[in-house]
């Protein structure tokens, strides 16, 4: 749960310490320096330090919520462990498994049967199809 809040912490921190356009709203907000940005920091933290003395029940609850919460979060990532595993032992299986190649035998694979000429034939055509006449696509314009 620790590692959850200071990565939210960090995160957070580098995503407001991002440099940002000038726009007309920027002009419009407050301006703090890092030094007064620091010392509100520090006293937010000393106050959330007390804030279990103050409210004990609020605490309670609280503690108890990011329990829940944490355990939900290790139960994802334990699912999408699982998941990811799966789904490389299913490729690696795949991988293991050698399979002929698909063959119909219409076309001679290299080395099967008698040698094949480079020269494909010309007259394919049955006389029933030269029978049929021709016809063109039609001029629907």
């Amino acid at each position: 749960m620790r590692f959850l809040l200071r990565i939210t912490f960090w995160l957070g921190l580098v995503l407001v310490l991002l440099p940002r356009d000038k726009t007309p709203e920027s002009e419009k907000l407050p301006q703090i320096g890092a030094a007064d940005a620091v010392q509100a920091a520090t006293a937010a933290v000393s106050d959330m330090t007390q804030f279990c003395k103050r409210q004990p029940a609020a605490c309670e609850v609280g503690g108890q919520a990011a329990t829940i919460i944490g355990q939900r979060a290790q139960d994802g990532a334990r699912k999408i462990y699982q998941i990811i595993n799966d789904k490389k032992e299913h490729i690696s299986n795949e991988k293991n498994d050698k399979k002929a190649p698909d063959h119909t035998g219409s076309i001679a694979m290299a080395g099967e049967g008698d040698a094949v000429s480079s020269e494909a034939p010309h007259d394919t055509l049955s006389q029933d199809d030269l029978a049929l006449e021709w016809r063109g696509p039609s001029a629907s314009n």
